[in-house]
């Protein structure tokens, strides 16, 4: 074999050996764990038979199937109708509401939770206000008609973001077709647009179907009494009384075949449902007049200023004073939050979340360049498995690869367990498949005949990989990183299973403040991280010099 293909082979088999320890290896043990009995060693569905026969554990999947269902739709009501509208009328500051969109749906969820409390708990600023007026006494947005709330109003600007980029590659002589032919306008958007974007509203939903499935901190936060799958999991594995590390092994096999059920039923509505347009006509953004323009104005900004509310909120009060236990407001401004908070003592939790984001983004960004280029340029049996198996992050809930990850980790030859390293792996193996998947669609649109072309002319094939391709696709990649940098410090799920005291980073800092009623600091510690996060979008769009962000 020549030295050019031992180098992409020992590449390969590098990689391939690293998701092989730290995802494929760990979801092995989970599956051990859960069909073994630990007092006799031996094989047992007990565990699995435990969660199905009672149904204080049961029922906890059917209020998670509840919740994410309503969420969806409510998603999809609000997101489809969003993108039409923004494509279809001239609206002031559309640009601007597209970036605040997307801001609300960068945010972790359980950050809006929180600010929904602040506003519509039981002393929320609007429940006083609506128990004044009407004289009676709201008990707040607890359990789930809060879940869904909070769920529906991060969501649906993935369900936007998706029929935005549909629509963009809408072809407009099809509405004029239908125009000519005596379709009135709820014609043509019944009749021609829907289907024409169904694909992509179909893909949207599902991905906001399994990331609501899987979250557990809103839930935890808000749901009280409204007990879900994912809150089951992580107080069977973290609670403080009654643990049980293999009945959580059973709960994450069950999440698990959930999940992957609906990757692949995301999969083939992708493949069967499709269609190939090319917009030779753009759909043209026109002015909209009288109560038409009335209506569309007020829900485009309504919906905007609702999902933004979260994030004014915590801004907001992060500069109120609080009282000496940090639990009630005084009514006046001040930094001190801010300094509770990042001059604290001893604090690294921000510190931590810039470091292993940095460190786990430069992993993604190598990682993810190799691997896409493999899989594009160098298909084989070895890495199209590759391929599928960086895929398994995507589908797996963050709490599951953390408790996958601790269970596997915390003793033996390789001992990971409270370490930085395991908390920057996680993030690592979390957000990969986001960067290979955009790397490898700028592999696809470079022609193979440049790398031709450079090694006709001397280079080695390695020489033209790095020289060539690498800076081709650079700029491509570094978009893609940003995005994943902005979702990867928002991660909660496995570093609330993984961190300790030395390790916490800024969404541990805040669920913990949470719990601890600490409101003030907490919204110091929200506040800097939606910050980071509006800085890194305006960075995105400075990079990739476009304002529209549509998948």
């Amino acid at each position: 074999m020549s030295s050019k293909l031992n180098i992409w082979m020992g590449f390969t088999l590098v990689i391939l050996a690293f998701f092989l320890l730290f995802v494929l290896y760990p979801l092995g043990i989970i599956l051990y764990q859960s069909i073994l009995d630990p007092e006799s060693s031996k094989f047992t569905l007990a565990y699995f038979t435990k969660f199905f026969g009672r149904a204080f554990y049961w029922t906890t999947l059917v209020n998670s199937f509840k919740v994410t269902l309503c969420a969806t739709l409510v998603s999809a009501a609000i997101g489809l109708p969003m993108a039409y509208l923004m494509r279809s009328y001239k609206i002031p500051g559309s640009k601007y509401l597209n970036i605040l969109i997307v801001i609300s749906y960068l945010s972790p969820p359980f950050i809006g939770a929180y600010a929904w409390i602040q506003l519509l708990g039981r002393n929320g600023f609007i429940t006083q206000i609506i128990n004044n007026i009407f004289g009676i006494k709201f008990g707040g947005i607890y359990g789930f008609a809060g879940i869904v709330l909070v769920f529906s109003l991060q969501s649906f600007p993935l369900i936007y973001m998706y029929v935005s980029g549909a629509l963009k590659n809408l072809d407009n002589s099809l509405n004029e077709a239908a125009e000519s032919l005596g379709c009135n306008a709820f014609q043509r958007v019944t009749q021609i647009i829907m289907p024409l974007v169904m694909p992509s509203l179909l893909a949207g939903s599902l991905l906001v179907f399994m990331r609501v499935f899987s979250d557990f901190g809103t839930p935890m936060l808000i749901g009280e009494g409204f007990r879900t799958f994912p809150v089951l999991i992580y107080t069977q594995f973290m609670g403080e009384v009654s643990t049980d590390d293999h009945f959580a092994a059973s709960l994450c096999v069950i999440v698990i075949g959930i999940t992957l059920l609906f990757f692949f039923l995301q999969r083939y509505i992708a493949s069967r449902y499709s269609y190939a347009m090319t917009a030779l006509k753009p759909m043209q953004a026109v002015q909209a007049h009288g109560s038409e323009k009335f209506f569309t104005y007020l829900f485009v900004f309504g919906v905007t200023f609702v999902a933004m509310l979260p994030q004014l909120t915590v801004i907001f009060t992060s500069f109120l004073e609080m009282t000496g236990n940090g639990s009630f407001y005084t009514g006046n401004f001040s930094f001190m939050n801010y300094e509770n908070t990042i001059f604290a003592k001893d604090n690294n939790s921000i510190f931590n979340t810039y470091v292993f984001g940095l460190c786990a983004i430069g992993i993604v960004v190598v990682l993810g360049i190799l691997i896409s280029y493999l899989t594009a340029r160098k298909p084989s049996i070895l890495t199209n498995f590759l391929d599928t198996l960086t895929m398994f992050p995507y589908i797996i809930p963050g709490s599951v690869l953390g408790i996958a990850l601790l269970s596997t980790f915390n003793t033996g030859i390789i001992s990971l367990s409270g370490t930085a390293i395991i908390i920057i792996i996680s993030l690592t193996i979390r957000r990969m498949p986001y960067t290979i998947r955009s790397s490898t669609a700028i592999i696809s649109q470079i022609s193979p005949s440049i790398e031709e072309a450079a090694i006709s002319l001397g280079c080695t094939e390695f020489q033209s990989f790095r020289k060539i391709m690498v800076p081709m696709m650079l700029p491509g990649v570094l978009a893609g990183a940003i995005m994943s940098w902005i979702t990867l410090i928002s991660e909660l799920s496995s570093s609330i299973i993984l961190y300790t005291s030395s390790t916490s980073t800024l969404t541990v800092a805040i669920y913990a403040e949470v719990i601890r009623s600490n409101f003030g600091n907490a919204a110091a510690y929200s506040t800097i991280l939606t910050l980071t996060s509006i800085l890194s979008l305006l960075f995105f769009f400075r990079v990739t010099n476009n304002k529209d962000i549509s998948v």
